[in-house]
């Protein structure tokens, strides 16, 4: 058995670590607040941009932007990897990156060729070392994503496919579902579904009016379709830091759990080691009392 100076070191070391533990879950819970409003605020104007590229799309038939269009052939994909800066938030980019590499194994199957876009320095890290084809990356975003900061690395991908360098892009991010629980998601991007842009009869009555083109509609509908991408790209940043503190917070709560049961084991061992300690000394006293 360890002695009883050796079992209070441990016992001081799991206690600061808690301490550490503890202070990390209320800043987290702090973090993950603001980041779930930021992330609820970002949704209105994703919605209210569907709705106009929706009924624009419609109103234009003879117009069909390249964002619309799908290509039969998919000789080249973009995917656009969204995770975290830090770590220390459980299994969640554990999680993501899988769902990617099964999403890149899916495409190379099929004889098409992957370029990737990290956002986060975990996802950056990690391809590097898978050894994808990063076309860009951006990482250190902090806990205020800014679009303008994100615009850069995702026009490359939004370039390469008006190019036709990719025939398709992806999506992939962890969506936040609640404060337990937040989901891998690997979507694509463009081309733009259908239902991406489907509209309810509430909408459809809504958005109804016609619209008056300045300079022109092709110009309108060009700039309007590649903000809407930028938003859904937004969003799922936003998505993930909310996904990002809820992770932490409740990683940490567990591992403040899991220190304070360590404690309460060391104390135990400590409280068995100092009676064994005390019983030897009074049973030496009593021999030596016994031997005068």
């Amino acid at each position: 058995m360890a002695g009883s100076k050796e079992i209070r070191t441990k016992i001081k070391s799991v206690q600061n670590t808690r301490k550490i533990t503890k202070a990390m879950e209320m800043v987290a819970a702090s973090k993950m607040r603001k980041a779930q409003e930021r992330m609820r605020a970002a949704r209105p104007y994703a919605d209210k941009v569907r709705n106009i590229a929706a009924h624009m799309g419609a109103a234009n038939p003879e117009y069909r932007h390249p964002f619309l269009i799908k290509r039969e052939k998919q000789a080249n994909a973009g995917m656009i990897v969204v995770t975290t800066d830090k770590g220390l938030c459980g299994g969640m980019n554990t999680n993501i990156l899988r769902a990617v590499v099964a999403k890149f194994k899916e495409l190379e199957a099929a004889g098409t060729k992957v370029q990737v876009t990290a956002i986060g320095t975990k996802g950056f890290g990690f391809m590097n070392r898978f050894g994808a084809k990063l076309s860009s990356h951006v990482v250190g975003l902090g806990d205020t994503p800014h679009l303008e900061k994100l615009i850069g690395a995702v026009k490359i991908q939004l370039d390469a496919y008006e190019k036709g360098e990719v025939d398709s892009v992806y999506l992939a991010y962890t969506k936040f579902i609640n404060t337990m629980k937040q989901e891998p998601v690997v979507q694509q991007l463009l081309p733009l579904t259908a239902d991406k842009l489907e509209q309810s009869a509430a909408e459809k009555a809504a958005y109804s009016w016609d619209y008056i083109y300045e300079p022109d509609a092709k110009t309108v509908v060009d700039e309007l379709l590649v903000r809407y991408v930028e938003a859904l790209v937004y969003q799922a940043v936003a998505e993930n830091l909310a996904s990002e503190q809820s992770a932490r917070m409740v990683a940490m709560k567990a591992a403040s759990d899991n220190a304070k049961s360590v404690i309460g084991d060391l104390q135990l061992v400590y409280n068995k080691a100092r009676q064994a300690a005390i019983t030897k000394e009074l049973s030496e006293i009593v021999s030596g009392a016994a031997a005068v």
